[in-house]
């Protein structure tokens, strides 16, 4: 990620948008800042919270999850699994990243080389289309999976 979103930058966006920071909201927060690096689940993000907030229940997990993809704070991402997944927004960034998709473990990692530029400038100036953002995802299996094979 280019910038950090740091817990208060964060929270500050919250009430910036007449979002409540509450306890429940703060502790989903905090976990996803600790997993930056994976695509979590509502399911996944529950199992982690429920440990430190045995009181946050899943459809709290599912709100929070919306409202911080709607502010765009997260993006929500569809694997092809039956389950949306999180990860951090790289607005600001202009380089895109990529995902690479386990079909065995279900494992999310991410690929960073965009050699889709050259692709893009062709269809620009082909078609006259202006491309806002585009969309990638490699389904197959990982290094430990294909060994297992």
């Amino acid at each position: 990620m280019q910038e950090m979103k740091t817990f208060e930058s964060i929270c500050n966006l919250l009430r910036n948008h007449a979002y409540k920071v509450t306890p429940q909201r703060q502790t989903i927060l905090q976990t996803f800042l600790e997993h930056v690096d994976r695509h979590l689940s509502a399911e996944e993000v529950y199992m982690l919270v429920k440990h430190q907030n045995p009181e946050i229940g899943l459809a709290t997990v599912y709100r929070t999850l919306d409202i911080l993809a709607e502010i765009g704070v997260l993006l929500k991402n569809d694997f092809g699994d039956g389950r949306s997944r999180y990860e951090f927004s790289r607005k600001d960034e202009h380089h895109h990243h990529h995902h690479l998709i386990c079909l065995r473990c279900g494992n999310v990692s991410e690929f960073d080389d965009d050699l889709l530029e050259s692709l893009e400038a062709v269809i620009i100036k082909r078609n006259r289309f202006k491309i806002m953002d585009h969309d990638l995802k490699f389904y197959g299996y990982c290094h430990e999976c294909e060994e297992a094979l």
